[in-house]
């Protein structure tokens, strides 16, 4: 079986993201937003069958864990209400993505997450998705701000009262930061990457997995710059005094949405294959076809298929360490 830990609906209705529009015009306006639209099953249905299903079809994905569009997230627009109305709705429309294709797609919820506003009034959202709507797992975003990183870092105890529900309801978070309004970077070129690796450098630093052992996180994306400088967090390490980097791999782990064959040759030279989790992003950031190969950016499983790990290693990457990490998947 293979299982792509890494999917977001970036094909969701068009009246899903018109009502966002809407929602966004009439807190500008100071009014009311308008109800959310009715969307008929077979819309939802179409917009996954010719793209993520027909893509995963073609490149033999079993299963994708599945969240709402990253990007959109949007945590850094309007309130603590603004967000939650729309973390509420975006997940409603995974978990009924679910309910029509139950055996191909499983569910990580966005969090209602707003500049200034505690994590802890984000729990209550990450329980309903786990324990009513049956989620795998969440998105966290480690900058709500949208690129001007006024949070403390994952590390601080105000991040606590999340990582005390997820160790209970035993899921992990990806580390996932969403749109960007700071012109010094590009969304998916630099704002994803220099989150992911700043994630890494924060956990680095901290004690956070003596407190809580049983906290896991994914880091996509390759795990931003930290698999191709690991000399540089391994001399990093030792000149903080910090224990060797090998501590942290029970609890952090990295996926293969990296996209052209020598940046998965090292990724996998680099980190041993327990913590590697095979993921695509698919219909995500990189969406062409590469003019030296002829094959979609995204298609990692060729990149990974063409290294020559044993089969035990490859059940490893494709399948167990996703259900090692995500021990509510079914």
């Amino acid at each position: 079986m293979i299982i792509d830990c890494h999917g977001h609906y970036t094909t969701a209705p068009e009246a899903h993201t018109a009502w966002r529009t809407a929602q966004q015009n009439a807190f500008r306006d100071g009014v009311t937003p308008p109800a959310y639209p009715d969307i008929p099953d077979d819309e939802i249905r179409a917009s996954i069958e010719g793209s993520q299903l027909r893509l995963m079809d073609e490149r033999g994905i079993d299963l994708t864990i599945f969240s709402p569009r990253a990007s959109a997230m949007g945590h850094h627009f309007g309130d603590e209400s603004v967000s939650r109305a729309w973390t509420e709705a975006s997940n409603d429309l995974i978990a009924r993505v679910i309910k029509l294709f139950p055996t191909r797609f499983a569910g990580v919820c966005q969090l209602p997450q707003s500049p200034g506003v505690p994590i802890a009034r984000s729990v209550p959202e990450l329980r309903r998705c786990v324990e009513e709507l049956g989620f795998v797992g969440c998105n966290l975003n480690p900058d709500p701000s949208g690129g001007h990183w006024t949070a403390a870092p994952l590390t601080d105890e105000s991040w606590f009262p999340l990582y005390e529900a997820m160790v209970e309801l035993d899921v992990p978070a990806m580390v996932h930061v969403s749109a960007v309004t700071n012109d010094n970077f590009h969304a998916t070129g630099s704002h994803y990457l220099n989150a992911d690796t700043t994630a890494f450098m924060q956990f680095l630093q901290s004690d956070l997995f003596e407190r809580f052992p049983g906290l896991r996180f994914v880091i996509p994306h390759g795990g931003g710059a930290v698999p191709y400088h690991w000399g540089r967090f391994r001399g990093l390490a030792d000149m903080l005094d910090r224990p060797p980097l090998t501590s942290l791999l029970g609890n952090v782990f990295f996926d293969t949405c990296v996209y052209h064959q020598p940046g998965i040759d090292l990724l996998f030279s680099v980190i041993d294959v327990d913590n590697i989790l095979f993921g695509s992003e698919m219909v995500g950031a990189v969406r062409g076809i590469d003019p030296t190969t002829g094959h979609h950016f995204d298609d990692t499983r060729r990149y990974v298929s063409s290294l020559d790990l044993p089969p035990g290693a490859l059940e490893k990457v494709y399948s167990s360490n996703a259900r090692r990490v995500y021990p509510r998947l079914v």
